[in-house]
């Protein structure tokens, strides 16, 4: 795996990408960027859009569980996300889970926006 190449991560199904950072409109996405790539910067919403029958597709909720599961690096986590429900649980897993060693303890968590949040 070549994670020698750093990147800023916008995760997000709806808003505009600020420069200076990759755009995941979706889990999977997301997860591609962070399995192979040094992501310096995270950048994260909650609320991940749907599919075409009107089922929520995942969400950056599944996006913090999964990088405390698989122990994924980041330098920094951001949380944008407008869902003060999303916010509180994105930011409190990845707290507890540095409190358990699921994750590196040097890992700034943020519960705000890296960048004002922008649709076209």
């Amino acid at each position: 795996m070549n994670r020698k190449v750093y990147k800023n991560l916008y995760v997000d199904d709806i808003r505009d990408c600020p420069d200076g950072f990759e755009i995941a409109r979706t889990l999977k996405e997301a997860i591609y960027y962070l399995e192979n790539f040094h992501v310096e910067i995270l950048s994260l919403d909650h609320d991940l859009g749907e599919d075409e029958e009107g089922n929520l597709l995942p969400t950056g909720y599944d996006l913090v569980k999964y990088i405390c599961e698989h122990n994924l690096r980041v330098s920094s986590v951001y949380i944008h996300t407008s869902n003060p429900v999303g916010r509180f649980n994105m930011y409190e897993t990845l707290i507890g889970a540095q409190r358990r060693g699921f994750i590196d303890k040097d890992i700034k968590v943020y519960n705000f926006p890296y960048t004002e949040n922008k649709y076209t």
